[in-house]
């Protein structure tokens, strides 16, 4: 398998709470998006669903299942994500889902030389 083939596309979809999507998305955009690619997860977009006023997403790109699982688990086990957003992000949250998916062939050249 190739560099270009191995690369997985996380989507998260969160239901926040009526009323506290704006206070999500300025909690994301200034901390915690900053805070993961500081620590090596590769953003790739986030914001608010167009379709729905209470829903958000946020999509990442990893180069395997393994990076993902360890990376995700290492930066919510921060002393920075749990005295920052731990609580103020989950109280938001209503519901969430995650989908992992492969990387197309169209989209995973652009992701090869990206920063691990």
């Amino acid at each position: 398998m190739t560099e270009a083939e191995s690369w997985l596309l996380e989507m998260r979809l969160f239901k926040v709470h009526p009323g506290t999507r704006d206070e999500f998305h300025r909690i994301s955009e200034e901390g915690t998006i900053p805070m993961m690619r500081r620590y090596g997860i590769n953003v790739l977009d986030f914001g608010p669903m167009l379709n729905d006023e209470n829903g958000y997403f946020l999509l990442r790109a990893f180069r395997s299942e393994e990076e993902r699982v360890e990376k995700s688990q290492a930066i919510y086990a921060t002393a920075e994500w749990e005295e920052n957003y731990d609580a103020p992000v989950t109280a938001m949250i209503a519901d969430y889902r995650t989908a992992v998916i492969p990387a197309t062939h169209a989209l995973s050249p652009t992701l090869v030389g990206q920063p691990a």
